[in-house]
């Protein structure tokens, strides 16, 4: 089992299609100690049950309590697996980056499998940030998600898809609003 890092709970990076990049702010977090990424095994045809029970395996191998930082396809990941999961209790929060919506008739042929979108509200305290120009949702349905999964609303202007072409960097507000969702034992440390 992988021990968790200071007193913050373990965090679990979840990116979207096609995995996150060079530059992108999931790449730059998962350097710090206590962050990690939630590897899948096919990042190009993401299959939702797989990366479903990838997520399930992450959060009951670590000791303690994890938070999510999800981006794109992560957010429609979490509200899956929290929907199917005996485990979701063991999620303290879970920043919810830019998801898209997968039910466009627009989608890649890719992601067919997650055309339905889990709507049921989350055991935890969550936040979604959207943008007010993401390519791959609209501002409307970033809200009514947030609204279904019972989230915070963090609204951005002009930030896309909320990656590494945002030029956020390593993205110290995000890291903030992170915080604030666990601010009791707060984000891990070395």
């Amino acid at each position: 089992m992988a021990a968790s890092h200071g007193n913050g709970p373990r965090i679990l990076l979840l990116p979207g299609w096609q995995n996150s990049g060079a530059g992108h702010w999931q790449t730059l977090w998962e350097t710090q100690p206590g962050f990690e990424r939630v590897q899948q095994d096919d990042w190009l045809w993401p299959k939702r049950g797989d990366w479903m029970a990838q997520l399930e395996q992450a959060v009951l191998e670590r000791e303690g309590p994890v938070a999510l930082a999800a981006h794109s396809l992560g957010c429609q990941l979490v509200a899956a697996w929290a929907a199917h999961s005996a485990h979701s209790h063991r999620v303290e929060a879970a920043l919810l980056v830019a998801p898209p919506d997968t039910a466009r008739a627009d989608m890649p042929p890719q992601l067919a499998g997650w055309r339905h979108i889990v709507r049921q509200r989350l055991p935890f305290p969550s936040i979604v940030v959207f943008s007010s120009d993401d390519p791959y949702c609209e501002p409307a349905r970033a809200q009514a998600m947030a609204a279904e999964w019972g989230a915070a609303l963090h609204p951005l202007h002009g930030k896309g898809h909320i990656n590494a072409e945002s030029g956020l960097g390593d993205w110290p507000a995000g890291l903030s609003l992170l915080q604030s969702l666990i601010p009791v034992c707060g984000l891990p440390s070395a």
